[in-house]
């Protein structure tokens, strides 16, 4: 904390909020949000150490430690460009934007008060990434029902696919055919099944059914 306090007496640094009050959800600590909000603030995205070191007053040592954890957490990464022919290693902070995001939306569907996202990982058997949760948003966005989107999913991994393009190419067929609820599902079945009998039977070569009577 001292340290933190030594960083805001020495210059006016900008501090995200969501990042300030979600970083621990991170699994930051506080010598990594100090990093973090030093990078955060530094014009210069070339990754530079021993520069860090000597503005923090942090042995180089632990700042390399500490842009280790943070790369191992998935906060930040270095990446190798090209700038005049010559490689430089800067400091890309994508990762922890993705991840704050995903904090955001994960607030909002909390406020929806639904388990519609908590149902979709248990069918699935895996955490949504951030793009999942937007796609089901679009669908409850759009005014699809949880229920309709429910069973899309059960219907998906019924016939052993659980992408999600799948399923909302299941979505928008039902949607054109007016199902809503489990009972039109159950009578689409129910009539596809009946059409294929009937189209199996229409297409039956009779005369030359050769089987003895």
């Amino acid at each position: 904390m001292n340290q933190i306090l030594e960083v805001l007496k020495t210059k006016c640094y900008q501090i995200p909020q969501i990042l300030l009050f979600n970083y621990q959800k991170l699994d930051v600590n506080e010598l990594e949000l100090i990093v973090i909000i030093y990078i955060l603030n530094d014009n210069d995205t070339n990754y530079n150490p021993k520069k860090i070191s000597n503005d923090l007053n942090i042995d180089v040592k632990k700042v390399l430690e500490v842009i280790n954890n943070l790369v191992e957490k998935g906060i930040l990464s270095i990446e190798i460009i090209k700038v005049n022919n010559i490689r430089n290693e800067v400091i890309n902070l994508d990762l922890m934007y993705e991840k704050l995001a995903f904090l955001i939306m994960k607030k909002d569907t909390n406020n929806k008060e639904s388990n519609i996202f908590d149902s979709y990982s248990k069918e699935l058997g895996r955490g949504l990434s951030p793009t999942e949760y937007e796609i089901i948003n679009s669908w409850l966005d759009n005014g699809y029902s949880e229920e309709l989107i429910l069973l899309a999913l059960k219907e998906a991994v019924y016939n052993g696919v659980s992408n999600f393009r799948y399923i909302d190419r299941i979505i928008f067929e039902w949607a054109k055919k007016g199902i809503k609820n489990k009972e039109d599902v159950e009578r689409n079945r129910k009539s596809f099944k009946r059409n294929k009998e009937n189209k199996e039977l229409f297409d039956y070569d009779w005369l030359n059914d050769t089987e003895d009577n």
